[in-house]
């Protein structure tokens, strides 16, 4: 994925529609009827050297496009596409004990 953000270990930059950058982690990517995505969660760097990172808790959902070999990550706007995809997502990493059944959804 490298159209609207480059690859760092697992961290991806993204820079919003101000030119400013924004890091984070690619927490999961799975398919869902055919199409891509990508559970990303903002980095948040805990020392000034930028070399300890911890996540947020806001995760975000995003389509994967592939334009030839080129990947892009589109934001998923369509209510009923995110609400599937964010159901799925939540069954999958719970599956996967990606996410713990005590927390509120």
């Amino acid at each position: 994925m490298s159209d609207n953000g480059e690859k760092k270990e697992n961290i991806l930059i993204l820079v919003d529609e101000e030119g400013n950058e924004h890091d984070f982690a690619l927490v999961d990517r799975f398919q869902v009827d055919m199409n891509d995505y990508a559970i990303l969660v903002p980095v948040i760097y805990v020392d000034e050297n930028d070399e300890e990172v911890d996540v947020g808790e806001d995760a975000y959902i995003f389509r994967i496009e592939k334009n030839g070999e080129e990947e892009s990550l589109v934001e998923v706007e369509d209510e009923a596409e995110w609400s599937r995809v964010a159901f799925l997502w939540e069954e999958r990493a719970r599956s996967l004990d990606m996410i713990d059944d005590d927390q509120p959804n």
